[in-house]
């Protein structure tokens, strides 16, 4: 009897998609090359769950990176379903610990309207705790200390889970005491930070065991994305709620682990099998992004790095073939602007958008000779990642309004607003306001109130003002209900002064202020609620920007990932630069390991043309300095790269006569010597000479011993100034 077809959905995708999407049963870790299709499977794999009644919408907890993927996944999972999806638990990892925050947050002193603090309040709310414990925030930065604070918290730790080895000698060894004193005050101030809304509902997790239980029951399975990207608090909060049933899928690649300075642990992936006895591993290998010798290339890199999983991209495209990488050596950058520039008109001519077009760099600086000459050529063009829109100073400042509007125990936000526009309350009045805060233990608006009613301290047109403007507060709250919060925040706006302020403003920017606002209220109506509303800026913070627009991009290689264009330039491949010499100063191989990972992200970019280029001097901010190529240039795959340049042309001169140019330098370099189909480099000996193990000598940097040795460059490790990639003729025996 032959067996019945698969429904559509499944039959769309090919033999390692399926497998992915049917393996519905214990633990399952998709491995996701880049481009091979991983939205499709997970969403597949939701509907698949749902078509088959093997789980309830609300009882698959789905998480994503972003909001945008959320929707994403959202819109397909209907779309397959054929009806609108209710009742998910779908979203960020931020949404989804929010959602259950507010449901326990009793258990961590909270109360369910609490406010989730911004970057901005919270490092102001840090300042007044160091200033309480008098620490000298001159020579111990608020921002340093914060950065200690979120580390911690990635990592899952209370200040009561803070042992000897996490703690730090930051701010004198004061950082842990710091950090109670700063969580303390938030549960005083029913606030919460991003971290703690992992933090604090991983700690419920962990010590309310009925908590979990329900949990357990209620979520059967367990969808992950970006799983590479993940945190050590992210993972315990998977692992905990996973333990029961473990219907868990993970889909992540190690290739693109790229995040370890936002606490991403690339060891999470990594452990998986270990994690999760029996887990089946998926390999989604068939790329439908980019031709054939672009994926040969980025697997050729990639497969120098020892920390992965393994897997070797091939293009799933009908037409595979395409351009070989170009590998351009240039003078200096501001001739590979030139370059730069040239191809990008050309590819215009030749009907390329500008959209399908991105120039992605390792440091931000590089950008600044691309923009004077995408200027000089009237190349329209976008640099992302600028500011954004709820980050302007008018928006914040509209939010703070709002944030009391919704509570009014938000000190942080009343400080804000209480004084802007200007109602005569100078310092005098704001520290005698938080001195009856801090008596009385009250939130900032009720020692406000406080004053209006029965305190002398104020007075005059200041006291009017306040008076006014708690009076109007009260009046806005009490209309929530019977007007709506759009119309309510745009009488707030209008009648606490604040409209009227930026109206009075002659300067060039208060119109464009003024639109943001208007823009602002139509960003409300989205919502159905004020808090809701509240929730979802501080939870995304981001600028919708028009994906159409022909501009050319120019980003960094962090913020490029998730991103693909026709045409890809890559920048700036010189040692110290990408490598970056800070990042491997800082966390030696492990740190190399992420940096070629970044390279092959930047690579697998582009769908059928990826420029790399390198100068051999370079103006960082205001000095020109000599460089080499990145070590990730030698280690390309010979087969599927075209070299050009002058260098280029007399490195093909050289491979015949290498013995000519046994001094060493930037032309004396061999072709590597690849096995086939293994992609693995042999050592070479210098072409000065010189072995692995040997003691050498460099005026700078002193005594060391070579680590390893590659044709004419040495890595060095230097007895007082750690490890270096020089050419061979800057040093000498010792």
């Amino acid at each position: 009897m032959q067996s019945p077809s698969p429904p559509d959905y499944i039959a769309r995708l090919n033999p390692e998609q399926r497998a992915a999407v049917e393996a519905l049963d214990g633990p399952l870790l998709v491995l996701a090359g880049a481009g091979t299709g991983k939205t499709r499977v997970l969403t597949t794999r939701f509907a698949h769950l749902l078509m088959t009644g093997r789980a309830k919408p609300w009882e698959v907890l789905s998480v994503t990176f972003t909001n945008k993927a959320s929707r994403e996944m959202r819109e397909r999972v209907s779309a397959i379903l054929g009806r609108p999806v209710e009742g998910l638990w779908l979203g960020t990892f931020h949404a989804l610990c929010a959602r259950m925050l507010r449901r326990h947050a009793a258990l961590v002193g909270l109360q369910t309207n609490f406010t989730i603090l911004d970057a901005d309040d919270q490092l102001r709310l840090l300042k007044q705790v160091m200033e309480a414990a008098r620490i000298d925030a001159k020579r111990w930065p608020p921002q340093g200390t914060m950065g200690v604070i979120q580390r911690w918290k990635d990592r899952g730790l209370t200040p009561e889970r803070v042992t000897a080895a996490e703690d730090t000698d930051w701010a004198g060894g004061a950082a842990r005491g710091l950090y109670r004193d700063y969580q303390r005050r938030l549960v005083e101030l029913n606030a919460a930070d991003f971290g703690d809304l992992l933090l604090h509902v991983t700690e419920i997790l962990r010590t309310h065991p009925d908590v979990l239980a329900e949990y357990h029951r209620g979520f059967r399975y367990i969808l992950v994305d970006e799983y590479q990207d993940t945190n050590l608090v992210q993972y315990l909060w998977l692992r905990l709620l996973a333990q029961s049933h473990k219907n868990i899928c993970c889909v992540g690649d190690d290739d693109q682990s790229i995040y370890s300075w936002r606490g991403a642990e690339i060891e999470n992936i990594l452990r998986f099998e270990k994690d999760f006895a029996g887990a089946k591993i998926v390999r989604l290998e068939s790329n439908y992004r980019s031709t054939a010798p672009i994926l040969a290339a980025a697997s050729g890199l990639i497969a120098h790095n020892t920390g992965r999983l393994g897997k070797t991209l091939r293009s799933g495209l009908a037409n595979a073939e395409g351009e070989r990488v170009h590998v351009v050596s240039l003078w200096d950058s501001e001739e590979e602007a030139r370059m730069v520039g040239s191809r990008i008109e050309e590819a215009r001519r030749n009907g390329t958008s500008l959209a399908e077009i991105a120039v992605l760099v390792r440091a931000g600086f590089q950008t600044r000779a691309f923009e004077e000459r995408m200027i000089a050529l009237g190349i329209p063009y976008r640099v992302v990642g600028g500011a954004k829109f709820y980050e302007r100073a008018e928006i914040r400042d509209a939010m703070a309004y709002l944030r009391v509007l919704n509570q009014p125990a938000d000190d942080l936000a009343f400080e804000r607003i209480v004084n802007t526009p200007k109602r005569g309350l100078g310092d005098t009045a704001m520290r005698a306001m938080q001195a009856i805060a801090r008596e009385q233990r009250l939130p900032l608006s009720s020692a406000a109130q406080i004053m209006v009613e029965g305190s002398d301290t104020l007075r005059g047109k200041a006291r009017s003002a306040l008076t006014e403007l708690m009076h109007g507060f009260a009046r806005w709250r009490a209309a929530l209900d019977s007007e709506g919060h759009v119309v309510v925040a745009a009488t707030l706006l209008d009648e606490s002064g604040y409209t009227d302020m930026w109206k009075q403003d002659r300067s060039p920017e208060a119109p464009g202020r003024l639109e943001n606002l208007k823009e602002l209220l139509r960003a409300m109506a989205e919502f159905q609620t004020l808090a809701g509303f509240l929730d979802h800026v501080a939870l995304v913070m981001d600028n919708d920007a028009d994906p159409d627009a022909a501009r050319v991009s120019l980003m960094t290689l962090h913020a490029a990932k998730g991103l693909e264009f026709d045409m890809v330039f890559l920048p700036g491949w010189e040692e110290g630069l990408f490598p970056s010499q800070r990042s491997l100063d800082e966390g030696g191989e492990k740190a190399l390991e992420e940096e070629r990972r970044l390279a092959y992200v930047g690579i697998t970019r582009a769908r059928r043309v990826a420029v790399i280029s390198h100068a051999a001097n370079r103006r960082i901010y205001a000095n020109w300095t000599n460089s080499i190529p990145s070590r990730f240039i030698d280690e390309l795959p010979e087969d599927h790269i075209q070299r050009a340049g002058a260098a280029a042309q007399e490195r093909a001169r050289m491979i015949n006569a290498p013995s000519v140019f046994a001094g060493g330098g930037l032309m004396a370099r061999r072709p590597r010597v690849i096995e086939p189909g293994a992609w693995e480099v042999k050592e070479r000996p210098s072409a000065g000479g010189f072995t692995a193990g040997e003691r050498v000598f460099h005026q700078k940097f002193g005594y060391g011993r070579i680590l390893r040795v590659d044709d004419d460059k040495l890595d060095i490790a230097f007895e007082k100034s750690g490890e270096k990639r020089l050419l061979d003729r800057f040093v000498e025996k010792a």
